[in-house]
């Protein structure tokens, strides 16, 4: 589960409610909150609610411009330094901004020799265009696209494919082994159809084929993780919040449960 799944309450009841729903582990997003940042607290966190830290999301949105300074590279630098602290052994980081000079042109060989260097995985995520007054904007480069990128490891998400209108089972096919890492949610439509925000509803909730891109990993023995990324921001109770989470758990338990032959095996 995605710290980000219970924002904006405090780093400790993400662990706790992840803990509660029956989750396997964590991402930890790091965000201005100082304790998202620090290797002892994390460590304390995990292993006082039993939950392994699997991943860290770079702090690449524009509400943590500021957090580790203003240099890109060096916050995905001190991303794989916090992963491999608290055992962590992906990095989640977003294409650069067109307006990043430098680090945008320098990215896909930072993010190569970065994994070489450190052993982990710096998986790109997907994004998708933006729009400005009704007009298109390139607000990412080398592109919002990771398909289309030279990257080793790459974050699929569910939301981010609704709202680009691209499909998601064909983006999962064309990737093959350079998929690792899956932002489990859902989203209702692409910008094309009027959509404009970035959904992450509950798996099963929206458009996007969730389920079949879940059978086709788990029939692939796939071993990369899938990490629940949804908003549960209108929940107004904490039985809410949980009763959330653990419907988008069991869609994720039920659609990667090992697949089966036809008598059964």
């Amino acid at each position: 589960m995605s710290t980000t799944c219970v924002h904006p309450l405090p780093l400790e009841d993400a662990f706790r409610l992840a803990d509660t729903a029956g989750y396997d582990g964590v991402e930890v997003m790091v965000t201005r909150d100082e304790a998202t940042q620090d290797p002892v607290t994390l460590t304390a966190l995990s292993e006082r609610y039993g939950l392994p830290i699997l991943s860290i999301h770079a702090p690449v949105l524009l509400l943590t411009h500021f957090v580790w300074g203003r240099d890109p590279r060096v916050k995905l630098e001190k991303s794989a330094a916090l992963a491999a602290q608290v055992g962590a052994d992906t990095v989640v980081v977003h294409p650069p901004f067109r307006w990043q000079a430098g680090y945008s042109e320098d990215f896909l060989g930072i993010v190569r020799e970065l994994g070489t260097v450190t052993g982990l995985q710096i998986a790109v995520e997907n994004m998708f265009p933006w729009k400005i007054g009704g007009r298109g904007v390139k607000a990412y480069s080398p592109g919002w696209d990771p398909t289309l990128m030279d990257c080793p490891a790459v974050t699929l998400d569910f939301s981010h494919c609704s709202l680009s209108g691209q499909d998601s089972l064909a983006m999962a096919t064309a990737l093959g082994g350079r998929l690792r890492h899956v932002h489990l949610c859902d989203g209702s439509g692409s910008q094309g159809e009027g959509r404009v925000f970035d959904e992450h509803l509950l798996p099963g909730h929206g458009a996007e084929p969730v389920a079949e891109v879940l059978q086709l990993l788990a029939a692939a023995d796939w071993t990369g993780a899938v990490v629940a990324e949804i908003n549960t921001r209108t929940a107004r109770t904490e039985a809410t919040r949980l009763a959330l989470l653990r419907e988008t758990l069991a869609f994720a338990r039920l659609h990667t449960a090992a697949a089966t032959t036809s008598d059964g095996r």
